[in-house]
């Protein structure tokens, strides 16, 4: 079992910046790729950015590329998500997810995810 709290959201204005934390405890961390997924009411999960193992592979959706930074610390058992240039339409709960698999976009890839945290980006 893979336990994750996501921390850090918070409401910013548009072209502000957020800084996201994910904290993970239980089996070893080193051993699971780690994504980042975000969700509005009405909507299905989406994809945002997930990175591999040891952080050397990295996807990001093309609506948050060039503007999120996704990374991970092993030593601590955390992933981030920096996010720079913030728009309205980034509005939405985040989670992290864990992935027993190698990174992926599948949501249903995922084998562990956390409560979410919300971030409001104001007009």
């Amino acid at each position: 079992q893979v336990r994750l709290v996501e921390s850090g959201g918070g409401l910013v204005q548009a072209g502000g910046s957020l800084s996201l934390s994910c904290a993970a405890s239980g089996r070893t961390f080193s051993n699971y790729a780690m994504g980042w997924f975000r969700q509005t009411p009405g909507k299905e999960r989406e994809f945002v950015t997930a990175i591999s193992r040891l952080g050397v592979t990295k996807y990001y959706a093309d609506s948050v590329k060039g503007r999120f930074t996704i990374s991970r610390d092993n030593a601590k058992n955390t992933v981030s998500l920096q996010m720079n240039s913030l728009k309205p339409e980034d509005t939405a709960v985040y989670y992290c997810a864990a992935a027993g698999t190698g990174p992926t976009t599948n949501a249903n890839m995922y084998d562990y995810w956390g409560q979410g945290t919300q971030v409001t980006v104001s007009s």
